[in-house]
């Protein structure tokens, strides 16, 4: 099978990787300036404690980030990863309710993400159907089944191991006081955010310097293209669609794994998350343009944001608003990217 190198790549897909690269320099400056602001409206903000609370809220959604971004730079688009999220999270709590050890329980659940995946890759690939279309009939079937082996009801009582994903962390410092509640010195490294730098390495490593990262960018930037040149379109879309399940099971894991709780309603809108972070950090959804360190800084604009805004006392309903102008923003600098 023939490598695809983008060193060959014609000068017009040069150019778009040269503007991705802009966009992600213009993302990262508008999340300092981000942390800048949010630093004088509030004292509490520039802390340790703020810095990590930040860290692990956006966890979640730079694991989904991380596999959205994948889909997108082969030119399509995930809408399931929130309710796959929720799936996920069921049958890994089932598995700890049935008694099995929580380990293999959220492997499970991992596993399950990948398999609605793979079903989203096939129904793209071999029934023609569109990823919007597809992804919108995967979005609703595992909400539909996370709800049905629950009944709607949340599964608790899942042991303290359960928990230790979510909720514990690494270097955590603390000191005896001799009274009921030790100092805590510092609170330590979530363990989140830790795996969310794993998963962000690893899946860089993939698409930068792995024949199937070539593959994905040839597959977005021209398809016919690129099956001429020896790429297995069909098996690429596969196999990033697949990747996308298996990182909304883990981010399914880590969030139940928070909350201590099986939540089957946990997850709804966090697609539209990922996606903005992905756009926000200059992954075209055009396809072709895309990189896992931009899709980083969109997660984090977004947790800066959400975080700084709470802080002030602005409204759920207000964030919302205000994160839609900028998903709306970063299109159309996309699009503007495009036509060029």
């Amino acid at each position: 099978m023939a490598d695809f190198d983008r060193s060959d790549a014609p000068a017009s897909w040069t150019f778009k990787f040269s503007a991705g690269s802009l966009h992600k320099l213009s993302a990262l400056l508008t999340l300092a300036v981000l942390v800048f602001a949010f630093s004088f409206g509030n004292d509490a903000f520039f802390t340790v404690n703020n810095g990590l609370t930040v860290l692990l809220q956006t966890s979640v959604i730079g694991l989904l980030g991380v596999g959205l971004t994948m889909v997108i730079i082969t030119g399509g688009i995930d809408l399931s990863v929130g309710s796959v999220l929720a799936l996920s999270g069921v049958v890994t709590g089932l598995s700890v309710k049935a008694g099995i050890p929580v380990a293999p329980s959220m492997a499970l659940g991992v596993l399950t993400g990948a398999a609605c995946g793979a079903f989203n890759g096939f129904v793209i690939t071999k029934m023609r159907i569109t990823p919007f279309v597809a992804t919108l009939g995967m979005m609703l079937i595992a909400r539909g089944i996370a709800l049905q082996l629950t009944g709607a009801a949340p599964i608790s009582r899942l042991g303290e191991a359960f928990g230790t994903l979510g909720n514990g962390s690494l270097f955590r410092i603390v000191e005896e006081t001799g009274g009921i509640f030790p100092k805590v010195v510092f609170p330590g490294i979530p363990y989140p955010v830790i795996l969310l730098a794993i998963v962000a390495v690893v899946a860089a490593y993939l698409l930068k310097r792995r024949k199937t990262g070539r593959h994905i960018y040839a597959t977005g930037s021209n398809e016919e293209a690129a099956r001429l040149s020896g790429v297995l379109v069909d098996r690429t879309k596969i196999c990033a669609y697949t990747l996308s399940g298996a990182l909304a099971g883990l981010a399914g894991n880590v969030l139940m794994s928070r909350l201590v709780t099986v939540q089957p309603n946990e997850g709804v809108m966090y697609e539209l998350d990922a996606i903005a972070a992905a756009v926000i950090g200059g992954a075209s959804l055009m396809g072709g343009v895309g990189n896992i360190s931009g899709t980083m800084i969109g997660a984090f604009i977004i947790g800066v944001l959400r975080n700084g805004l709470n802080m002030a006392g602005v409204s759920a309903f207000i964030q919302q608003i205000v994160i839609g102008f900028i998903v709306i923003l970063a299109v159309y600098v996309d699009q503007i990217r495009n036509r060029r």
